[in-house]
């Protein structure tokens, strides 16, 4: 459309606008006024009728009181000829209890009558309206009932009509309109008016397409007749035709009018469209000369501003597109590098300041109902805590899902920009002028609202590589919902100037490149944690088994600690699967993982070796802690049966049997201890099960004398130590016999003391040497396991 018809349409808007709005007004408003008063007249016509068949039901009822008060049935019968011949009812019938008609007036209409009692009439045409009451003796027995009647005929709906001064048709049946008794309505518009009061329920007004108001009055209590009431509309006829032709007159003089003043007002601007024209062909130097100081003139002097500005413009955005695609090749190389989330997340923060020119940022990811921030940059001096934290410590950034501007952007998944407000509460945000907040959320999905903060986690191990088992691969609790998996925030532009709508665009598509790091991070991690965990009973895996006894034995070999590994074996759980079905093996073992998780440290690792075979690492733990916990083991899993799910109430006893070895009194290496606890596991078996037995001690080489400086000194860290122990520098050296296994019975030295017979065995009193007794080295005290508490995951 050209200027000139746009400023026609303008002013035709202007014009015809109120015009259109007025006419629209008076007809609506005739209308509903209409309406109204016709609704008040069948409202009032609704009661009279309401007046009218309640004053006539009590008439009956007195003329029936009056009958039923004669003394005897040939004083009724007087009496219910003198209430008729009054006029006082139209019939009278006096029945007994048994309801045998006794008298009846001559002319009484047939049965049934429609009591005025009955709040819905029976289904059926009403053609009598009657009022019935007790009769009784002076000693107050039953005696029967005495009806008094009038019929409902074309003369009774005709006084209606005459007492409400609207139409009265009373219908053949309550539960439909398409059946009339009698009506005083016109035959050319009853059926209009029957089909409006189909519509019509309750107190509702219908109207018909003649201008017809219908309402329905009754059944109702103390009103039993289904009527229906109609009234004309009172609005002057030709109303409407009138107001189309003033709307349509005033149009033709607007149009008219409208196109004059759009043709005076385009003619001067041809020359400024002209030169718009070579703009849009790329001559940015385009100019328009300035003849005048109207608006035409201010018009043709913003067009050379606009356009000199424009090709300014033109080379600031040519420069932003080079540094934005130079930031977005390096976020693709990292994206396709590294697995590294905090990398990632620095990377995307980097480039969005950059592309947004903002003077600070940070990214938050969702951790339960908290946001927590994962990298920040130029936040120094905008910090909400004092003291402020360092530069690199993003994760003291933290602002409650729901709570400030960056809260309720990841509660609601809505992006948001603007102004911060001076004097708003603290909320756990930096402090900035403005700000634009975009959400991020899972591609391909909803958002998810639990992101684990680092890979060390999400694998089930600590920073320092020890694993937890205490975390629990399946069956974690979610996080409480939230719109997006995080937010990336950045605070006030340079220049001052509020972030507009380019940026949130730009913030969105930098958003969507940390969704996408977030969600590949994750699906890795989730990945490398089911590689590792069993997914029946969530313990560890055999995989992770040969990785973390490996890990486990060169942790004590570097510190000298001990190394104790359980091998547990479930008795007859064949048995469990042949008489019970695999299903309840199942629940046994998803059980039985339950009790070991609970009865071991935090830094124990449990594994699930295969079948009903189960592996226990306790790091820093000798011989006699071991036994400890193995006896704590068989009791939890002996003391209590596992309850089955289902209506029979199956409860199984399981027992277990524990084979223990210490690393390094039974093995040197990480396959050679759980050879050795194998080995045990095999002798608690054959001993009777339900029980655990402690590997042989491992058969000493050939040994010659050599001289060694030896002392039984106990470390200051009162732990074992899986070598010899040190000398003080104060003791004078001494030279030890050679001890071989010709000399002594490896069968019967307990392992501490065997290594004690490294050093002297003037250290050891062979004596008190028990294989089934677990004792400490000279070296230290025990490491036993602490007693079990509730750790993450269980």
């Amino acid at each position: 459309m050209t200027l000139r018809g746009r400023l026609t349409a303008a002013f035709l808007v202007v014009v015809l606008g109120p015009v259109l709005l007025g006419a629209f007004f008076v007809g609506t408003t005739m209308a509903a006024v209409d309406r109204g008063r016709s609704a008040e007249r069948l409202g009032l016509a609704a009661a009279t009728v309401r007046t009218s068949v309640d004053a006539l039901c009590q008439q009956l009822r007195a003329a029936a009181d009056s009958v039923a008060l004669a003394p005897d049935a040939a004083g009724r019968a007087g009496a219910a000829r003198q209430v008729v011949s009054r006029g006082l009812a139209a019939a009278v019938v006096v029945a007994d209890v048994t309801g045998q008609v006794r008298y009846a007036t001559p002319g009484a209409p047939a049965q049934p009558w429609l009591d005025c009692s009955a709040a819905r009439p029976a289904p059926g045409p009403v053609r009598v309206l009657g009022a019935r009451v007790g009769l009784r003796d002076r000693a107050g027995r039953d005696l029967g009932t005495v009806a008094a009647a009038q019929p409902v005929d074309p003369a009774f709906v005709a006084r209606l009509a005459a007492v409400t001064g609207v139409a009265v048709t009373l219908l053949d049946d309550a539960g439909g309109a398409d059946q009339v008794a009698h009506t005083t309505e016109a035959a050319g518009v009853r059926d209009a008016v029957l089909a409006a009061a189909g519509t019509a329920a309750g107190d509702r007004v219908a109207e018909t397409a003649d201008g017809r108001y219908v309402r329905r009055a009754g059944p109702a209590p103390g009103q039993p007749l289904p009527l229906v009431l109609s009234v004309r509309s009172e609005q002057p006829p030709g109303l409407y035709a009138a107001l189309t032709g003033a709307v349509v007159l005033a149009a033709l003089l607007a149009v008219l009018a409208a196109w004059r003043l759009a043709r005076v007002t385009t003619r001067p601007l041809v020359e400024l469209a002209g030169a718009v024209d070579r703009v849009t062909q790329g001559e940015l130097d385009t100019r328009v000369p300035v003849r005048s100081r109207d608006e035409i003139g201010r018009l043709a002097s913003a067009f050379n501003r606009m356009t000199q500005e424009t090709g300014s413009y033109v080379q600031v955005l040519t420069s932003s597109r080079d540094q934005l695609r130079g930031h977005l090749a390096v976020l693709g190389d990292t994206l396709a590098s590294t697995h590294d989330l905090q990398r990632i997340l620095r990377v995307i923060l980097h480039s969005a300041i950059a592309a947004t020119g903002a003077r600070a940022g940070a990214v938050l990811l969702v951790d339960g109902a908290v946001l927590v921030g994962q990298c920040a940059e130029g936040l120094d001096g905008r910090w909400p805590t004092s003291p402020a934290p360092g530069p690199a410590d993003a994760s003291a950034l933290r602002v409650p899902v729901g709570s400030g501007v960056v809260g309720a952007v990841a509660a609601t998944g809505e992006a948001r920009r603007g102004r911060a407000e001076p004097f708003a509460p603290l909320t756990g945000e930096p402090r900035c002028e403005t700000y634009v907040a975009v959400p991020f959320a899972a591609p391909g999905g909803p958002a998810r609202s639990g992101v684990d903060l680092g890979g060390a986690a999400r694998a089930g191990m600590d920073p320092g590589g020890t694993a937890w088992s205490g975390v629990d691969p399946v069956g974690a609790e979610p996080a409480p919902p939230a719109a997006a998996l995080g937010v990336l925030a950045l605070y006030d532009r340079l220049g001052a100037d509020e972030f507009d709508d380019d940026d949130l665009v730009t913030l969105r598509t930098f958003a969507g490149h940390a969704a996408v790091a977030v969600d590949n991070v994750r699906a890795h991690e989730e990945a490398q944690r089911l590689s590792l965990t069993d997914p029946l009973t969530g313990l560890w895996n055999y995989r992770y088994l040969r990785e973390s006894i490996r890990r486990e034995v060169e942790r004590a070999s570097r510190f000298g600690r001990m190394l104790s590994v359980l091998a547990l074996d479930l008795d007859r759980f064949k048995a469990v699967n042949d008489t019970w079905g695999h299903a309840a093996g199942d629940a046994v073992l998803v059980e039985f993982a339950r009790r070991v998780r609970g009865e071991i440290r935090e830094v124990d690792l449990a594994f699930r070796q295969g079948g009903e075979e189960f592996v226990v690492l306790l790091p820093e733990t000798d011989a006699r802690g071991a036994t400890i916990v193995a006896e704590r083991l068989g009791a939890a899993v002996r003391g209590a049966p596992v309850a089955l799910d289902g209506p029979d109430g199956v409860a199984i006893a399981v027992t277990v049997s524990v084979g223990i070895a210490v690393y390094p009194d039974h093995a040197t290496t990480g396959q050679q201890v759980l050879d050795a606890a194998d080995e045990a596991l095999y002798a608690a078996k054959a001993a009777g099960r339900d029980a655990w037995r402690l590997a042989d001690p491992r058969p000493w080489p050939p040994t010659r004398e050599l001289p060694v400086l030896a002392g039984a000194v106990t470390p200051a860290d009162g732990l074992p130590r899986a070598g010899a122990p040190a000398v003080p520098p104060d003791d004078p050296p001494r030279a030890v016999a050679p001890v071989g296994p010709a000399e002594v019975d490896p069968a019967r030295i307990d392992p501490a003391v065997a290594r004690a017979a490294l050093v002297g065995p003037a250290e050891v009193d062979p004596a008190r040497a028990d294989p089934d007794v677990a004792r400490v080295a000279p070296g230290g005290a025990s490491s036993g396991p602490h007693p079990p508490r509730q750790s993450r995951g269980r």
